[in-house]
C-alpha cells in the first residue's frame, strides 16, 4: 500500500509491480438533478475525479445503484447509460456492478486507474513557494440548493451541469506532464475543507486569495438571499479556529469559500515557474476557468488564510 487513510487523500494506491500501482476509489450519491441521464454523467464524473487527482489513467469502474422498487427501470437504464457515456470519455470500461432496494435512488461507480508508482501526485507535499491553481469555478452547492427551490434560470442551470459533468481528465494528463508537487480534488468539503486537509498533510499555510478565486455568476446573489446548502454550515463548523479570514472578505464569499461542490475541480500546488505553463496550457486545452488562487508558505498559526 503506498497510500492509504493517513492524510485523507483522494484515492488508495496499491503497487503491483515496479512499474505499476492501481488507484482504487469509491463514490455515490443521491440524485442532483432531475434528468436521469445527467445525473448518471455528474455521479461517474464525480467519482472518475479521485483518480485524475493522484495523476492516474482510468481503467475499469463498476457500477453502485441503490433504487427504489416502484420507480420506472426506463429511469436506471438512463442513469446508467450517463454513467457509460462519462467512463467511455475517460478511456474506461464499465465491468459490471451491483444494485440494491432502497427508498431513494443513489448512483455513483467503484473506479480503478493505473499509474507508475514514482508519478503519484499526493495531497501531502505542497511546498513552501508553491502557487496554487483551481481549475473548476466554485458555488455549484449553492446552485444546486437554488434548483431544488425552482430558482435558478435555466440557461445558469446549463452552466452549472456542464461544470459538474466536466471530467478532469485534461488536468490530470497535463499535471503529470507538466510536474507538479500535490494535488486533491474539491468536492463536498469545499475549497477550504480539502485545502485544509492538502495543508495539514503537507504541513503548511495555505493563502488564498479571494477576489481571484473562480466561482458560478449566480451564486453571489443566491448567498446574499441565504440559499446555502447544509452541508455548508458543517464545514463551516468543523473548520472553526482553522480558517484566519481577513476583515475584508464578504459573508457571501466565505459561503462560497464553505459550499461542498459536486464534481469539483482540482486544486493543484506547484512551483510558479511551472505553474505559468500549466495554466497556458489549461486555457489551450480548453480548460478556461483555470485560475491561480493563492500561495503556499511555511507553516504559521492557521493552516488556512483568506486575504485580498
Amino acid at each position: 500500500m503506498l497510500v492509504g487513510l493517513e492524510t485523507s487523500d483522494d484515492a488508495a494506491v496499491y503497487r503491483i509491480s515496479e512499474d505499476k500501482a492501481i488507484i482504487h476509489t469509491i463514490d455515490f450519491f443521491t440524485p442532483v438533478v432531475d434528468d436521469p441521464f445527467v445525473y448518471g454523467q455528474i455521479a461517474a464524473a464525480n467519482a472518475l475525479s479521485d483518480v485524475y487527482a493522484m495523476g492516474g489513467r482510468v481503467l475499469m469502474a463498476l457500477n453502485i445503484v441503490c433504487f427504489p422498487a416502484d420507480l420506472d427501470l426506463e429511469i436506471l437504464k438512463e442513469i446508467l447509460e450517463g454513467g457509460a457515456d462519462k467512463v467511455k470519455e475517460a478511456g474506461g470500461i464499465i465491468g459490471g456492478g451491483h444494485t440494491i432496494e432502497d427508498k431513494e435512488p443513489k448512483y455513483g461507480l467503484s473506479v480503478m486507474g493505473v499509474i507508475h508508482p514514482k508519478d503519484i501526485i499526493r495531497n501531502s507535499n505542497a511546498r513552501p513557494g508553491d502557487i496554487l491553481v483551481l481549475t473548476k469555478p466554485l458555488g455549484i452547492g449553492i446552485i444546486l440548493t437554488a434548483i431544488k427551490g425552482d430558482l435558478l434560470d435555466p440557461e445558469d442551470e446549463k452552466e452549472a451541469v456542464r461544470v459538474m459533468s466536466t471530467l478532469n481528465k485534461i488536468p490530470g494528463e497535463l499535471m503529470l506532464e507538466t510536474g507538479v508537487n500535490s494535488c486533491t480534488d474539491i468536492t463536498g468539503f469545499g475549497l477550504l475543507g480539502h485545502g485544509y486537509e492538502m495543508a495539514v498533510a503537507s504541513n503548511v499555510t495555505m493563502i488564498f486569495n479571494f477576489t481571484k478565486i473562480p466561482f458560478l455568476k449566480p451564486a453571489e446573489d443566491l448567498a446574499k438571499m441565504g440559499i446555502i446548502p447544509g452541508g455548508a454550515y458543517k464545514n463551516r463548523n468543523y473548520l472553526k479556529g482553522c480558517v484566519k479570514f481577513d476583515k475584508c472578505v464578504p459573508e457571501f464569499m466565505r459561503d462560497i469559500l464553505f459550499d461542498p461542490q459536486t464534481s469539483g475541480g482540482l486544486l493543484i500546488s506547484l512551483s510558479p515557474e511551472k505553474g505559468k505553463n500549466l495554466i497556458e496550457k489549461l486555457h489551450s486545452r480548453g480548460v478556461k476557468d483555470a485560475r491561480v488562487i493563492g500561495r503556499v508558505e511555511k507553516k504559521g498559526e492557521f493552516p488556512i488564510v483568506i486575504e485580498e
